[in-house]
């Protein structure tokens, strides 16, 4: 029995070993990303809890706290609230280096360094547990802050604003490219010269000029980078278009009386959502690079959202100094998934078939 169209593009796809691994690469990015606050120690919003005695401590380090007060007017959050937005915490706490307890009361030395001690104080002793420990397996950042948790939700920040910015490349470059490819004549030489003019812009500043017409913000990024990253599918789709208006199905539409519009999405995209999908792939990862280059900047995610763009810009100077994990970790987490999409950009491309077609990635 013979292999439908699409078996025979998976089995391509999956036959790319790389390409595989970076689709399954993307997957458990997404899943941790979806996961967010139900795998990470910090469950407060924006894993934004601060220990300023903690300040840019080892990966691995393990500290005992002692909580100091508790807030029972903090209400617990429904489990996908949770997941998605965090849970305040209803206790405040301090790190400490050593404790015991006499009746209702608490003494302990807070941590203030490791060549240093502090004096003995007394707390009182509060409802439920007092004292627990938390392992920093990635460290702890210049605020004293989990660099584990707001790695791990900095993939929200990063595959969020890649998919809306896809989307929204997507949406214009088809529209205009499919205008232009089907129509021709002076629709095609107006929506090319906007198309050249738009090209001939350095796709930073582009995002930099819009960033400043809409003012800072996680929102606004998504259509900044979306506005700059449509090119590339608009003249993709214009020339799949022009090559495909003239073949027999479509002059079989139009001699049927289809409209334009049935004829453009119903007969022709569909034959070209290949080459679509490549492109799709590669913008993906340019939107994840514009993104972190906003954040270093300043016009990305705004503190205390955390974003891997923005950790290197609050650590980039620790690099020569014994703290350069600071800023490799979330380097590192931008170039491995910015590898893993140019991956799957190959991978689908060998698996259409669309070498020949002139699409980079």
């Amino acid at each position: 029995m013979n292999n439908s169209p699409s078996q025979k593009i998976w089995k391509r796809f999956k036959a790319n070993k790389l390409a595989f691994g970076g689709l399954l690469f993307i997957v458990l990015l997404m899943i941790a990303g979806i996961l967010g606050y139900l795998m990470i120690p910090d469950q407060t919003p924006y894993a934004n809890t601060m220990h300023l005695q903690l300040t840019n401590k080892k990966p691995g380090r393990t500290f005992q706290f002692l909580v100091i007060s508790r807030n029972e007017n903090t209400s617990e959050t429904g489990f996908l609230e949770k997941m998605l937005y965090g849970q305040n915490a209803n206790f405040k706490s301090i790190p400490i280096t050593s404790y015991r307890k006499e009746g209702d009361v608490v003494y302990a030395r807070e941590y203030i360094g490791d060549d240093e001690q502090a004096e003995e104080t007394a707390y009182p002793l509060v409802s439920g547990a007092n004292r627990y420990s938390q392992t920093f397996w990635m460290g702890t950042d210049i605020y004293g802050r989990d660099l584990y948790s707001r790695l791990v939700l900095g993939i929200r920040v990063s595959l969020s604003v890649g998919l809306i910015a896809v989307l929204i490349s997507l949406l214009i470059g088809v529209s205009l490219g499919a205008l232009a490819g089907y129509f021709g004549g002076k629709t095609d030489a107006a929506i090319s010269w906007f198309m050249n003019v738009i090209w001939s812009l350095p796709s930073l500043l582009l995002v930099i000029a819009i960033s400043f017409a809409l003012g800072k913000g996680f929102w606004q990024i998504f259509i900044a980078v979306g506005l700059s990253t449509w090119v590339d599918v608009a003249r993709l789709v214009r020339g799949q278009v022009m090559a495909l208006k003239e073949v027999e199905f479509v002059e079989a539409s139009k001699a049927l009386g289809y409209s334009t519009s049935r004829t453009i999405i119903k007969h022709i995209l569909p034959n070209i959502a290949g080459p679509i999908l490549v492109v799709a792939s590669a913008n993906f990862a340019s939107a994840i690079l514009l993104e972190t280059g906003l954040s270093f900047l300043g016009f990305g995610a705004q503190p205390p959202m955390p974003s891997w763009g923005g950790m290197i810009k609050e650590h980039y100077g620790y690099i020569v100094m014994d703290a350069a994990y600071l800023a490799v970790l979330p380097g590192l987490a931008i170039m491995l998934t910015v590898y893993a999409f140019n991956l799957l950009a190959i991978g689908l491309r060998d698996a259409f078939d669309v070498k020949s077609q002139n699409i980079s990635v």
